[in-house]
């Protein structure tokens, strides 16, 4: 035992014991191992304390268990120290914990069976692990395929990979995978599709080959070998199908829990269907074949669908219906046979009852006579050299011969079903080479083990030695290879095993000897076997209890073979003339077709095709070299021959090998059982590897990488620059023994357990630095915390003696504090006392003093109230009396009144009745009369002056009679008020005794009134209490309603926002889908168009080798590729193609009419998808307005409010402008000092607008009360809402109130109008008088201006006309330069310069449009001046001299017109002609050289180019020529990139071209949504005559093929840098340490390249952008191109990622995130921060974070799951399943962990896709982008030979 050795049985070294139930148990040494030891001190992982004895012979110890931090790797010979237990746990690990079932040993890949669909065998896996090395990515069954398919490409070697494992372990799966994998990444070649014939033979095989078994529902019964074969550029073109050992036996007899093959039971669930009723079949229960397992149903199979799989496989396949139909009536035929009864007629005989409706089924199925086959049933007959006999035989040899007769004609349909399906796969092509996939079955031992498994377990013998001679011949040579030295390794050798079986006088030569004995029998041929084996060779064995029985030592474990049965099965007889009853089938000729067959197709080996051979083979016999003999070769000897071949090929080949393991026998999914595992390893070679492997030197690095791992233990004297010579220094002083390890040439080799040592020493070392580390900054935490504790010390002293000496101080100062307290305190108390006496004294007193006043006051109170009382009562007593004598007063005077006026009239009669009386006396009166006359005369005179002293005092007397008058009236009215004063006495005296009565009433009344307001008023006050708590109850709810409705609002805006974002985010998604889908709809048209194109061409060239010469094309001939040619080459390939066309058109009408089928269908979704593209976008934009409609309605009051503010405004600012406008026009037209005085129209304007603002004032005041009365009456209203039942309070009336503030207001405001009026017109003066003063100074500039022109003018005059345009020319532009440079130093302000800049670029149109019509002009003239001159030349005028004559005149406009095309108007046209088409699209697409034009010429010429042809074709209204120049442009840039589509520079120029000629197609094309971008003369160049809005969606689609083009010519130069560049090159050196893994790199298919780093890519990027800037790219266009690239450089490093153990680290997270910020530093060095690259980076910069953060707790668990919201759940939990630790002191991510997460993500709705799709291209837009290039200003380099082009 060696020094290193006894260095790692320390104590806590774990080591692994033996256990029974789980093969090996892990335990820790609990003290150190010492020499001589005859035990060891474990501890187990539970605790549990063991003492392991050592054998006492060997002193053998444990297996060591490697360190943790090799636990789960990808490579078994990557572990430390090789042993079985370590390979059984590093399995289980990674199986049960991180749920990986591919792991690598050495050369093989070992799957185990997870029975669970698992989603890493997509077609985005197979693209991940395409073009990648084996070692690169984790272990999985497409590695090994890509090995294989690379190896075939670069060694030209053919390849095989080999699928074993027992029953169930997934063989068929993984072989199916691989057929998968080829059929994906090769291709195929022709419109066959190979490659989904070769995946559909896999269901026919199933079904005819497959049966459930009690290890597995789908197990494969037969083993394939099935060539795929490859034409010169490795895609397939066939495959070929060989088939070994059927299980026929199968077919009659089913074990418990088992099934007939699936075929039989697909017929019976479908006997239902129509065309299968003459099938007269049934349930599978109703046949003995189909129900002796009892088991006829698989759970989660559905047979009827499965049944529908198969015939559309064999459809595909070619296949017909009748063919199918006949396939199903022969298998029903055998299902109707195994229902035949056979009866005993006696011992000797049987019987078949009499119409058997079995019998009759089967016989009608297959044609034959009932009588015949019911008769060669029951007997055979029997030849001799003379005679033939026909015997009865018994019952039980009858039902032998009926099972015989079922299995043979199963065998031959199985037999033709391959040969057919080879058919189908076979192709003409020449193969260049061919990988083998070879689903063999593997080693099997049961209870009873028969012929069969003897024959598995032979072929796997011979498949085993191969396997050990490939192991032991690649470690050889990889030590050769490095030229190390080394010695055989010894391995086991199973030779012997194979010649006990298969060697002169072996197990098969003396059972076929056997069969040919005529009395033969298995207890003689087991005889034969003891006789001649037992006693020569140790692995042949006989039972101890069995005389029938005998075991061979294979080299997985003894088996025993029952000998019962291994004649009959080697012999597989069958009754000759029951073959030949079938053969006399007339009705059913596909039952003779197979065994017809079966005579033809005899193989080299004499095999027969229903011996379970192969079905075809490569060399066809000679059909007279066959005899009857090679028919009766027994089974044995046929499967011989055929293994012998089938080792022959592998041995011809590379093998590829992978082990499927069972992981248990229940089919539970992630289970794992030990001792199956171990069984099965066993068994099936991995260990032999691993023996193989530890025997050499299975630890293997190269010396950077030992360099860079054990750089610490390394002292910095041994570092030497060369590294080589420093590791030989290293290890030679860490390692002794110089046989532990070699140095190679590239390589450092090591023993097993090597590494592990030096990794603990390693770890030593780190561990002794890290507590060194620990040490030292643990002393100076410690003395920092110490001097950090001296400090607080020193000032907790300092701050406590202070705080003493402040409390000694406060204790002073409070001490004569409280004295003085005291002091005050007692002189206040006795004042308080002294007070509280007086005011005691005087309150007494006055209480006395008060209540003789009140007594007083009481006593006056009464007295003066009973005064009172009698005044009032005396009153109404001396009133009553006065009333009385005054009514008898007036009663009496009335009385006397009346008696008075009755005097009055008697007096009156009697004085009427006396007037006759004095008549009578007067009669002799007149007399009297005439002298009284007189005597009056005199009286009137004397009577006139009494009249007039009458008449004053008349006067005088008015006065008083109406004086006397009044006073009348007066008393009058007194009168009546006395009179109304009685009668309102008498009645208030009524009155007053009802108010008496009523006074008592009321008195009682009002006393229960009180007492009920009294009782009521308690009521109320208890109500309005309960009301008021109920009040604030409901105020309280109010508040918490209206805080809920604020919050419903709020909640219900927020929805609708996020519903209404959710929705137009659909609409964008929706509408992105559509332009993805019809991008790739167009994609798939170009590859049908290209796949077209290529057949085309190889038509052309078999018709160009078949028939030389050349035939002149047809003018009329026209299509996409062949209707421009422009040299020999094209032109004899277009003809060959026609040639080819009209030759072979009976040959290719069905692809021909596929593709235009197809070609049509793209047509229609390519419409299709425009429609819905169209119908998206209306329906984005309705829900856009929808949208906006809702904002406004939701906005609607606050809108509302602010548009009649915003119109009350305007009209405001309207009014004050028209004023403002009229005090100006004032102000303007008066300039007199006395513009301003009273009078003048200004004052009279300011007057108006005083009075018009005080009418507004008014106006508003009114309007400002109206709205401030209604807001008061809507507060009362809402206020008693709220308030409900509280009191009501009087309002104050706010109007009466307010009304003195609001004229104050209104005053004030009219004064500040006046000063504001004011203020306003002093400033106006100001300004005019700037004005004025302004344009003084200007106008003496202009006329200094003037002056200055007028003397330029006069000297322009002197020059001539050329020379004048242009002097005047250059004098503008100067004058306009110095005015703008006076502008720019004059005018800080931005919004001047802007201004100024925009004032002299109008200047500058203005003067380009003067040069132009003055150009205009000069050339009319010229012209004129031409035509003056011809006139005066032909009419012949004379000279003279002295004379200028008229020729001279026309000689200096001619010499000024030698250049014409300088002179002439050019309208920006090209012309051309008709049959220069094709040299303008050869020079200008297909010769033109992308580099010249973008270093040289303007970007995008070439479009101008043709878009100046393509107008002057619009121009001249010529449809044709328009829709041929279109053509062929379209045409000539496909051939150019079909031609060049590699190249970058190539797609790029042309996708710039493109997209710039679209953008003139709609710049040009006369829609106002596109003119309004151009100038008044870009819209004089519009298209006039034709509407090319179609071909714009034509060239649209091309350039969308362009881009997708130029994305694929990107990503194939960028992927073989993203891997390299973003994940393996240290961008931080240092960071990423070494792991020790030792891991074996695979053999790289591929020449290495060198290592791209991150700025490789940051490079590339830079020439992908500085070359699409050269080239004119459009800019959104770039920022679509970036976004793409950075999309497929996170996509291709996550999806690496996900694949790669070694990548999932620590440091890894921190490259890739330093990674991430380079490129996203290089996007803002670009101005590209906007265009939504970066957050394609989004996944890959969490995945970086989820390997940094950390990963323990719940909190951990959360904060990913927040974290990582761009990652899948999928790849999430890979992240976390393949993060490996780089170093012992990382920790490994638990399980429970990993559940956590898991159990978090459960309801995420994601897709459980785990890679990203690399080939997903963004939908590409183009936005118009229009050119402000004047098409007139084009120049035509000669570079570009268009000469013939002129210009118009």
């Amino acid at each position: 035992m060696n020094q290193e050795l006894y260095y790692m049985f320390v104590k806590l070294a774990r080591v692994w014991i033996p256990d029974a139930e789980e093969v090996w148990k892990s335990a820790a040494l609990t003290k150190n191992y010492e020499d001589g030891d005859g035990s060891l001190q474990l501890a187990l992982e539970d605790g549990t304390n063991l003492e392991h004895k050592l054998d006492p012979k060997t002193k053998n110890l444990p297996y060591l268990r490697n360190p943790d931090i090799l636990v789960g790797e990808n490579d078994l010979t990557a572990l430390s120290y090789l042993h079985e237990p370590a390979v059984l746990h590093n399995l289980k690990v990674r199986f049960i914990d991180s749920k990986l079932i591919y792991t690598y040993c050495g050369i093989v890949l070992v799957a185990i069976n997870p029975y669970e669909s698992l989603p890493i065998y997509g077609s985005d896996i197979i693209n991940a692990y395409s073009g990648q090395n084996m070692g690169d990515m984790d272990p999985h069954i497409f590695a090994v395929a890509e090995e294989a398919y690379k190896q075939m490409a670069r060694d030209e070697r053919n390849q095989s990979i080999i699928v074993s494992g027992e029953s169930g372990a997934g063989k068929t799966v993984s072989a199916k995978y691989a057929m998968r994998y080829f059929a994906t990444v090769s291709g195929t070649t022709s419109e066959a599709n190979v490659e989904q014939k070769v995946l559909a033979s896999n269901p026919i095989m199933e079904a005819i080959g497959n049966a459930k078994t009690t290890r597995n529902d789908n197990s494969s019964r037969f083993g394939k070998y099935i060539e795929i074969g490859f034409d010169p550029r490795y895609r397939i073109i066939g495959a070929n199908m060989r088939t070994y050992l059927l299980e026929k036996s199968r077919v009659v007899f089913q074990a418990d829990e088992e099934r007939n093959y699936h075929i039989f039971y697909q017929l019976c669930a479908s006997a239902h269907l129509p065309e299968l009723k003459d099938l007269r079949l049934g349930s599978a229960n109703d046949f003995l074949y189909t129900r002796q397992g009892r088991s006829p149903v698989i759970e989660g199979v559905d047979d009827t669908k499965e049944l529908s799989t198969t015939r559309h496989a064999f459809t595909l396949l070619g296949v017909n219906e009748s063919y199918q139909m006949g396939l199903f009536q022969v298998l029903a035929a055998i299902l109707h046979l195994g229902n035949v009864e056979v009866k005993d007629r006696d011992s000797d005989s049987s019987v078949i009852p009499p119409n058997n409706s079995h019998l009759t089924a089967f016989c009608e199925l297959v044609g034959v006579s009932y009588q015949d086959m019911s008769h060669w049933l029951c007997h055979r007959k029997l030849r001799t050299a003379t005679e033939t006999y026909i015997k009865t035989v018994p019952r039980l040899q009858a039902v032998n011969s009926r099972d015989a007769l079922a299995k043979h004609v199963y065998a031959k349909l199985f037999s033709w079903i391959v040969e057919h399906v080879n058919k189908a796969l076979v192709t003409n092509i020449k193969q260049r080479s061919f990988i083998g996939v070879l689903d063999i079955y593997g080693f099997e031992t049961f209870e009873i083990n028969s012929f069969e498994q003897f024959c598995i377990n032979y072929a796997n013998e011979k498949l085993q030695q191969q396997f050990n001679m490939h192991v032991f011949k690649l470690e050889q040579e990889e030590y050769m290879r490095e030229e190390i030295p080394w010695t055989l390794i010894d391995f086991y050798d199973n030779q012997p095993c194979i010649n006990l079986i298969e060697a002169k006088m072996g197990v098969l030569d003396l059972l076929d000897e056997e069969c040919k004995m005529p009395k033969g029998s298995d207890e003689s041929w087991a005889q034969k076997l003891y006789n001649t084996h037992l006693k020569t060779c140790s692995l042949f064995q006989k039972p101890r209890l069995s005389n029938r029985a005998f075991i061979i030592q294979h080299f997985a474990d003894k088996v025993e073979y029952q000998c019962e049965g291994f004649l009959e099965k080697n012999k597989d007889t069958v009754n000759e003339e029951q073959i030949n009853v079938l053969k006399a089938s007339k009705k059913f000729p596909l039952l003779v077709e197979l065994f017809q067959d079966g005579e033809k197709a005899v193989s080299p080996t004499g095999q027969p095709q229903g011996a379970g051979g192969r079905t075809r083979l490569s060399v066809k016999p000679d059909k007279g070299r066959t005899s009857s003999r090679e028919h009766k070769k027994t089974v044995g000897c046929q499967f011989r021959n055929s293994l012998q071949m089938l080792m022959d090929t592998l041995n011809a080949t590379t093998p590829h090998y992978v082990r499927c393991i069972k992981p248990n026998d229940f089919k539970l999914a992630f289970s794992f059982d030990p001792m199956r595992a171990v069984q099965q390893l066993r068994a099936c070679g991995v260990l032999e590897t691993i023996r193989i492997s530890a025997a050499g030197f299975p630890s293997r690095w190269t010396y950077q990488e030992f360099y860079s791992r054990y750089r610490v233990l390394m002292k910095q004297k041994d570092v030497l620059q060369d590294k080589r010579l420093t590791c030989r220094n290293v290890l030679e002083f860490l390692v002794q023994d110089q046989d532990k390890y070699q140095f190679g040439k590239t390589k450092i080799f090591f023993r097993a357990g090597q590494v592990a040592y030096l990794e603990k020493l390693r770890s030593d070392k780190l561990r002794v630095a890290c507590v060194r580390i620990q040490k030292t900054i643990r002393c100076w935490l410690a003395r920092k915390k110490f001097l950090r504790q001296r400090r607080s010390a020193i000032t907790i002293q300092r701050f406590t003696r202070g705080f003493q000496a402040r409390c000694l101080a406060k204790f002073m100062r409070r001490t004569s504090a409280a004295t003085t307290i005291q002091k005050y305190q007692r002189m206040c108390v006795a004042r308080r006392r002294y007070r509280q006496k007086q005011a005691a004294a005087l309150a007494m007193q006055t209480i006395l003093r008060a209540y003789m006043a009140r007594q007083k006051y009481r006593a006056l109170l009464r007295e003066s109230k009973a005064v009172v009382i009698q005044k009032h009562a005396r009153g109404l007593l001396a009133r009553r009396r006065f009333k009385r004598c005054l009514r008898a007063i007036v009663y009496l005077q009335c009385c006397l009144r009346r008696m008075r006026a009755r005097w009055e009239l008697k007096k009156l009669k009697i004085e009427a009745r006396s007037v006759e009386h004095f008549k009578k006396l007067n009669i002799g009166m007149e007399n009297k009369i005439m002298q009284l006359q007189r005597r009056i005369d005199e009286q009137n005179n004397n009577h006139r002056a009494t009249v007039d002293k009458l008449a004053t005092l008349e006067a005088g007397h008015a006065a008083d009679s109406e004086r006397m008058r009044v006073e009348v009236t007066r008393l009058r009215g007194v009168e009546e008020d006395a009179r109304n004063n009685a009668n309102r006495a008498n009645s208030l005296q009524g009155e007053l005794e009802r108010l008496k009565k009523e006074l008592a009433t009321t008195q009682k009344e009002k006393k229960t009134i009180e007492d009920w307001a009294t009782k009521y008023r308690d009521e109320m006050e208890k109500m309005v209490s309960e009301l008021k708590s109920q009040n604030g109850l409901l105020k309280s709810e109010k508040d918490d309603l209206n805080r809920m409705i604020q919050e419903q609002r709020q909640q219900m805006t927020e929805q609708m926002a996020r519903a209404i974002a959710e929705e137009t985010q659909q609409l964008e998604t929706d509408l992105n889908e559509e332009r993805s889908r019809y991008q790739n709809l167009l994609t798939e048209h170009l590859r049908l168009e290209e796949k077209h194109d290529d057949l085309k061409e190889e038509m052309a060239l078999s018709s160009n080798t078949s028939r030389p010469g050349h035939r002149r094309t047809d003018s009329t001939h026209s299509s996409n590729e062949s209707e421009y040619t422009y040299n020999s080459e094209y032109a004899e390939a277009d003809e060959g193609s026609r040639v080819s066309e009209d030759s072979g058109r009976g040959m290719d009408t069905n692809l021909t009419l596929k593709l235009q089928k197809r070609l049509g269908e793209l047509e229609q979704d390519k419409q299709q998808l425009r429609d819905e593209l169209e119908n998206k976008e209306e329906l984005f934009q309705r829900a856009r307005a929808r949208d906006d409609v809702e904002h406004k309605k939701a906005r609607g009051a606050e809108l509302e409010y602010e548009s009649l503010k915003r119109q009350e405004l305007e009209s405001e600012n309207k009014k004050l402008k028209h004023n403002l406008a009229e005090m100006r026009q004032s102000l303007l037209g008066n300039q007199a000092t006395g513009a301003g005085a009273p009078g003048s129209p200004a004052y009279k304007v300011l007057l108006d607008q005083l009075n018009s603002s005080s009418e507004e004032l008014d106006v508003r005041k009114e309007e400002v009360l109206i709205l401030r009365s209604q807001l008061v009456s809507q507060k009362e209203a809402t206020h008693h809402k709220e308030t409900m039942t509280e009191p009501t309070h009087h309002v104050v009336d706010v109007s009466k109130l307010k009304d003195t503030d609001e004229i104050k207001q209104a005053y004030v405001g009219l004064k500040d109008t006046n000063r504001l009026l004011e203020s306003q017109l002093q400033a106006q003066r100001r300004s005019y008088d700037n004005e004025t003063e302004g344009l003084r100074s200007e106008l003496q500039n202009v006329k200094e201006e003037n002056n200055r022109q007028q003397q330029l003018l006069a000297q322009n005059l002197q020059l001539p006309p050329e020379a004048r345009i242009e002097a005047s020319l250059q004098h503008e532009i100067t004058r306009l330069t110095n005015e703008n440079l006076e502008i720019l130093t004059d005018n800080q302000d931005p919004t001047a310069s802007r201004e100024a800049r925009v004032t002299i670029l109008r200047r500058m149109v203005d003067l380009m449009e003067q040069l132009e019509k003055q150009d205009k002009t000069i050339r009319k003239l010229k012209k004129q001046l031409k035509v003056y001159s011809k006139r005066i030349g032909e009419m012949g005028v004379g000279q003279t001299e002295g004379q200028t004559s008229p020729g001279q005149m026309v000689d200096e406009p001619v010499r000024a017109v030698s250049i014409p095309r300088r002179e002439k108007d050019f309208q920006g046209m090209l012309e051309y002609k008709r049959q220069d088409e094709l040299k303008l699209v050869k020079n200008l697409i297909l010769e033109l050289k992308p580099r010249g034009v973008a270093v040289n010429l303007i970007p995008g010429l070439p479009a101008y180019i043709l878009f100046m042809c393509l107008r002057h074709a619009d121009y001249v209204n010529d449809d044709e020529k328009v829709r041929t120049l279109l053509a062929s442009t379209i045409n000539c840039i496909k051939k150019i990139l079909k031609k060049r589509g590699d190249d970058f520079e190539t797609v790029s120029f042309w996708l710039a071209n493109t997209c710039r000629f679209l953008h003139c197609l709609k710049q040009y094309s006369g829609d106002e949504v596109f003119m309004k971008h151009n100038s008044a003369r870009q819209n004089e160049h519009c298209l006039s005559n034709f509407d090319l809005a179609e071909y714009r969606q034509v060239i649209s689609d091309l350039a969308i093929q362009i881009y997708q083009q130029l994305i694929k010519c990107m990503e194939n130069i960028l992927q073989a840098m993203i891997v390299s560049g973003m994940l393996e090159h240290e961008t931080i050196q240092g960071v990423s340490g070494v792991k020790p893994t030792g891991l074996r790199k695979r053999t790289s298919s591929i020449a290495d390249e060198g290592m791209y780093t991150l700025e490789s890519i940051l490079r590339q990027l830079g020439a992908f952008h500085s070359t699409m800037c050269q080239h004119g790219t459009d800019p959104e266009l770039i920022k679509q191109v970036v976004k793409q690239q950075f999309y497929i450089i996170g996509a291709v490093t996550l999806n690496n990622l996900l694949l790669r153990k070694d990548m999932c680290s620590w440091s890894k997270g921190m490259q890739i995130r330093y990674n991430v910020s380079q490129l996203e530093e290089w996007l803002r060095d670009k101005n590209l921060m906007a265009c939504g690259a970066k957050e394609t980076l989004e996944p890959l910069i969490q995945a970086a974070q989820l390997l940094q953060v950390k990963k323990k707790t719940d909190e951990d668990a959360e904060a990913i799951c927040s974290m990582c919201h761009a990652l899948t759940t999928a790849q999430i939990v890979k992240v976390l399943n393949l993060y490996t630790p780089v170093n012992e002191f990382e920790e490994r991510v638990s399980v429970s962990f990993i559940r956590t997460i898991q159990t978090r993500l459960r309801g995420r709705c994601e897709s459980p896709q785990l890679l990203m799709d690399t080939k997903v291209i963004y939908p590409v837009t183009f936005p118009f982008n229009p050119s402000a290039l004047a098409l007139e200003t084009i120049q035509i380099p000669s570079s570009l030979n268009l000469g013939f082009l002129v210009r118009v």
